[in-house]
């Protein structure tokens, strides 16, 4: 239970840094912004799993004497490209910022086109993700339960935290984010 609480937390941390850059670049609403952002993010964070856990059964069932081996070199990608997104100039959440237009009024809202488009980008990592839960003892199910309901709350939690202080925090919890993902992709590895 402990890996897909981990997983769950690593896996929201993309979410969570575009939600902070969401909350920086339009402080209009923000309550609203908070559960737009947290039912987008969490909903895809919950199917892009769900969709690489029904790829991985069959993946795996194909190569499972390498099946740890996949699932470590998944989860290392996806947490090495967290990792150097964590360092580059531009962080999700600024990237998030930039999909926004310049200059929003106290009165503009984010458009449901925009959170869709956000919410593909940031779920993509959990679909390579999701290939790996069903090494991990746990129901595969619950597990994507787990992780969009995080995501959601992390998603709200970050608009406030963008709208209190700016973008800094994403560019921490990506980097952290990753990092757990590599230790997951190593547990797996050695059990």
């Amino acid at each position: 239970m402990i890996e897909v609480l981990f997983l769950a937390l690593a896996l929201s941390m993309d979410a969570f840094a575009v939600s902070i850059g969401l909350g920086a670049k339009c402080k209009a609403s923000p309550v609203r912004l908070a559960l737009m952002a947290g039912a987008y993010f969490g909903v895809f964070q919950a199917l892009m799993p769900l969709l690489g856990v029904l790829g991985g059964i069959s993946l795996l069932g194909w190569f499972e004497a390498l099946a740890p081996w996949i699932a470590f070199l998944l989860l290392g990608i996806v947490g090495g490209k967290m990792i150097i997104e964590s360092f580059n100039q531009a962080s999700a959440g600024d990237a998030a910022a930039e999909e926004l237009p310049d200059k929003l009024s106290d009165t503009q809202v984010i458009s449901h086109q925009i959170m869709l488009v956000l919410a593909v980008a940031t779920s993509i990592d959990a679909l390579a993700a999701g290939v790996a839960l069903p090494l991990i003892d746990f129901n595969p199910l619950l597990a994507c339960l787990l992780i969009g309901v995080t995501t959601w709350l992390f998603s709200c939690l970050g608009v406030f935290v963008g709208v209190k202080s700016g973008t800094l925090l994403g560019r921490r919890a990506e980097l952290l984010g990753g990092v757990v993902l590599i230790l997951i992709g190593f547990k797996i590895l050695l059990t």
